[in-house]
């Protein structure tokens, strides 16, 4: 029998502190961002905020609304090819 004993970490675990900043205001946040890829010569500008592929939650209507705002959605799998195109 293997015991793993190396650390686990929850969510309960993690804390998020703000960074200090030199904004004024909230409007003058961006929250686009551009990704490249290691082994790739591609880029994509988007929101980093994905939305979870739980049946109720990614539908195909969160996935347009999502598309309007450069968000991803993560589509469950018990849609057909018919629907999603």
């Amino acid at each position: 029998m293997f015991i793993d004993n190396e650390l686990k970490l929850d969510y309960k675990d993690v804390l998020l502190r703000p960074k200090r900043s030199t904004l004024n205001s909230r409007s003058e946040v961006q929250l686009e961002r551009t990704f490249s890829f290691p082994h790739s010569t591609q880029t994509r500008t988007g929101i980093p905020i994905m939305a979870s592929n739980m049946d109720t939650i990614a539908t195909i209507g969160l996935a347009k609304v999502f598309a309007e705002y450069k968000m991803i959605t993560c589509l469950h799998k018990f849609y057909t090819i018919e629907e999603i195109i």
